[in-house]
Parts: C-alpha cells; structure tokens; sequence
C-alpha cells in the first residue's frame, strides 16, 4: 500500500512540475518587434504570417528537445513529429521552408539580437534585462 501512495504521490508531483515547466517558454522577437499574442506566433511558426508591419519575420526553433516540446505544446498544441510533418508537407507543395534550427539559446538569442524580423523562443531562465519579450 506505502508503494501504491509513493507512486501516486510521484505521479501527481511529476504531473504539476510538467505543468509549471510548460509555462516557462518565452517568445523572443528582435528590438522592433512589438508583443504578439500566442495566435499571432503560432501563425509565424507554421509560415501562415511571414510579414508583421512591413517587417519580414524570421523564425528560428531549436532542436528537438525539451524546450521545443514545450513550446510546440503550448503555442501550437502539436508535438514534434506533426510539425516536422506538417513542414515536409508545406516544403514538398512549395508553400515555405521550416524554421531555421539552432542549437541552443546563446544562439536563439545571438540571431534574434541581430537579425531583424528575427523571432525565437528560449526558456525563461535564459532570459536577460535587454531582450524584448513578445510573448510569454
């Protein structure tokens, strides 16, 4: 009976750290981009959106992962084999390239500084003083 509570009581704490985990993704966008809402950033990362204000928007993701899984989950409601699915798809019709892929969030971060347009996502941990946050 002590093993049955353990593992319910793992499964539950398990289950809430996921959760407060998912929150913690932040969109990134460069200098002159204003905050987005989270249709606005699902639209630029499926390649519906390429333009915001007469700025070309760039999107950059990061490798499969954790994070991604979570900002996949949360802005897009999709896990990571249907976006890679649905980007082999618009890709094959010639209707856009996926995302530009980046190791880590020093680059998410170096290509969003100085790239205008550009838009990324890193966890908030990451987060520094002089990034514009367009979406948390």
């Amino acid at each position: 009976m002590k093993k049955l509570k353990f593992k319910l009581i793992s499964a539950l704490l398990a289950l809430v750290i996921g959760e407060a985990h998912a929150e913690s993704v932040v969109v990134i966008g460069h200098a002159g981009l204003s905050k987005l809402d989270a249709n606005t950033v699902q639209r630029i990362f499926t390649g519906k959106i390429i333009e915001i204000d007469g700025v070309h928007v760039t999107a950059v993701n990061l490798k499969a992962g954790a994070l991604r899984d979570r900002f996949l989950q949360h802005y897009l409601n999709q896990k990571d084999d249907k976006y890679t699915a649905y980007w082999t798809v618009r890709r094959f019709i010639g209707k856009g390239i996926p995302p530009k892929e980046l190791s880590n969030a020093a680059e998410v971060i170096n290509f969003v500084q100085t790239t205008p347009g550009a838009i990324g996502y890193i966890d908030e941990n990451e987060l520094k003083p002089d990034l514009n946050v367009v979406s948390r």
